[in-house]
């Protein structure tokens, strides 16, 4: 069973305050112009994206030069629903396995497109993130829109361990229930430090 775990892309898709706006406008008409077209203008942090190093360290790997094993990858899911801050447990060395794709379900989504969406969502402590780093995770998936706020040192940690950032997914909740699943998490092909993506999930029958 696939699961798809992406925002869709849509005219005026909410983005994070200060970015530019989404534009998806249909160009041609096929009663008039004998065929559609569609013109889309979008950041590439709008909606379901990927993060890649460049985004927050200084460095000149674009993300269509990162590996593209790194995009897909045995699933984790953490539930950590109801906490504002999430931290390092004991607990989770166990769950998560060395090379996985982490995704957390937070319940942050369902505030999507409500301005609370980019200023209220929970934050990782760094203490999580070297977690992660030391499982050597290939990604951490978020129903949120960042790991943490200015300064930003979970962003920096993980880029500076090249560990790739997914956020603004949607569906997570329906991971809860699943014994077994993999992510694929795949960017466009583009010479970008980010890059809007198709995330999807693929559960595996009990």
């Amino acid at each position: 069973m696939l699961i798809d775990l992406t925002q869709l892309i849509q005219d005026r898709l909410p983005v994070f305050p200060g970015d530019e706006e989404t534009s998806l406008t249909q160009t041609r008409q096929i009663k008039k112009d004998f065929y559609t077209n569609h013109q889309l203008n979008i950041n590439m942090h709008a909606g379901t994206h990927i993060d890649g190093p460049m985004h927050l360290v200084d460095c000149s790997t674009y993300l269509n030069e990162v590996p593209l094993d790194q995009f897909i990858g045995e699933g984790c899911l953490l539930d950590v629903s109801g906490q504002s801050v999430i931290d390092y447990k004991e607990e989770y060395e166990a769950l998560i396995q060395l090379k996985q794709i982490v995704i957390l379900h937070t319940g942050h989504s369902k505030t999507f497109g409500e301005p609370s969406y980019f200023t209220d969502y929970p934050v990782l402590t760094v203490a999580f993130a070297e977690l992660l780093v030391r499982k050597q995770v290939k990604m951490i998936g978020l129903d949120m829109p960042s790991p943490d706020k200015y300064p930003f040192e979970v962003h920096q940690c993980l880029f500076n361990n090249n560990i790739l950032i997914a956020e603004n997914l949607t569906n997570v909740e329906k991971l809860l229930d699943a014994q077994s699943f993999e992510i694929i998490a795949l960017p466009l092909h583009i010479r970008a430090d980010s890059s809007i993506a198709r995330v999807v999930a693929r559960v595996r029958e009990a």
